[in-house]
């Protein structure tokens, strides 16, 4: 009987289920539909995703466990499920970045990852007048709300908690459903249902546009999406970064992000939505950077370099791929790549330096290295006649130049990809 529970024991550990008193080793899936119990932003913007006691950091990525990152939730709880989550951060407060979980009657508050001294402690101790087990949690700053606040939600009862006074507020949002999960993210709020979200007003509950919409479709880098899925509006509204940007001599312009890209015809200015396997099948997927050169799209992924010629078909060229190294003179990978117009450079950005390689050189190699004061991490880039737009996250910022983009000390305003590139109204 004894080996029978041991094998049976194992069998579960596999799919969902805890041994013993260790926690759960299946392997999850956010592209299957997954029901997050709560979701925050981090301290630099990054949305943390929690189901049971894993933790997916970011729209793509592997699940780890919770008490790796938070070990404390651990210590004092045995972990089965974060209930709800939200970072505190308000302009006009010196209280900034601490980041809460509410588990069962408890709540923990973390400062750069580190549980605060007293903590945790009984959420009617923190919040006064807020219930236990709650279903979802979300900060909402001055103005978006009528003061600095916190809205919880335990079933179809809704709470406004006031910062600055503990005052707390019973609302009734008759649009909204039943929120297992919520977050703020981009200035808008979002409340997750399933694997499905509605975007609301969070002074009303009102819900604003045509929802549910599919989590997988905005929020999560998947290979395949349900059939209902419209591709062209989950590309050109998805929150998950591009991998690479160019637009050809013609002007057509090309977006890539995982599995999929966005093209964007200069005859008629219309979006249309492809797998890279179907457009360019020697990739496959996740490509690094692309530029484009005299009809050419040089498109990199990890340390090998592949050549398509542009046109109906994209063709790719025969000898391809060749290693990086050999065709540009340097290592992979490469964050982003970018060529100015009919110019015969190619900017190449790997981490914090640029590199410049002359294209019509019998030998090229990447020289002229540059550092890059104003960024940590770039995630694509393109340069056109409006100038350069460098992507980082969810928002690109514009320079006149190449020149001034390495030159400059500080940020210029900050734009949305979706809102200002594709023209997403959400």
């Amino acid at each position: 009987m004894k080996l029978l529970t041991q094998v049976l024991c194992l069998a579960l550990a596999v799919t969902w289920a805890h041994c013993s008193n260790s926690h759960a080793s299946a392997v999850l899936d956010r592209c299957l539909g997954l029901e997050m119990d709560a979701v925050a932003v981090n301290e630099v913007g990054i949305p943390y995703f929690f189901k049971g006691d894993h933790l997916f950091k970011g729209f793509h990525g592997k699940a780890e466990l919770s008490n790796e990152s938070f070990a404390e939730l651990d210590d004092h709880h045995h972990l089965g499920h974060v209930d709800a989550a939200f970072r505190m951060h308000f302009e006009n407060s010196t209280d900034h970045d601490h980041l809460f979980f509410f588990l069962d009657h408890s709540v923990f508050s973390y400062y750069q990852h580190k549980l605060e001294q007293g903590y945790p402690k009984k959420i009617s101790e923190v919040f006064p007048g807020i219930p236990d087990h709650l279903d979802a949690a979300v900060e909402c700053p001055h103005p978006e709300c009528e003061e600095d606040s916190v809205i919880f939600f335990k079933g179809d009862e809704i709470y406004h908690y006031n910062v600055r006074t503990q005052a707390v507020d019973e609302k009734e949002f008759k649009d909204m459903p039943n929120c297992t999960s919520a977050f703020r993210f981009m200035e808008h709020f979002y409340c997750f249902h399933g694997h499905m979200f509605s975007k609301f007003d969070p002074k009303t509950g009102e819900v604003l546009g045509k929802y549910p919409k599919e989590a997988r479709d905005y929020f999560m880098r998947c290979a395949k999406f349900s059939e209902e899925s419209d591709p062209v509006e989950r590309e050109r509204c998805s929150r998950v970064h591009l991998d690479a940007v160019t637009s050809d001599n013609a002007g057509n312009k090309y977006a890539f992000r995982g599995h999929h890209f966005l093209f964007k015809e200069e005859a008629n200015d219309t979006l249309k939505a492809d797998t890279i396997e179907n457009a360019f099948k020697e990739l496959h997927s996740d490509v690094d950077a692309v530029f484009s050169y005299q009809d050419h799209l040089y498109m990199i992924k990890n340390d090998k370099i592949h050549i398509y010629k542009t046109g109906t078909a994209h063709t790719h060229l025969e000898g391809y791929p060749k290693p990086l190294k050999e065709e540009l003179g340097i290592e992979g990978p490469i964050d982003a790549a970018f060529v100015c117009g009919d110019h015969h450079i190619a900017h190449l950005i790997k981490g914090q330096k640029m590199y410049d390689v002359d294209l019509k050189s019998s030998q090229r190699v990447a020289d002229n290295e540059r550092p890059i004061s104003l960024f940590q991490k770039i995630d694509a880039a393109i340069c056109d006649g409006e100038g350069l737009k460098v992507i980082v996250g969810n928002h690109y910022y514009h320079f006149d130049s190449p020149m001034l983009f390495l030159a400059g000390r500080a940020l210029p305003e900050q734009r949305r990809v979706s809102l200002e590139l594709f023209g997403c109204d959400h």
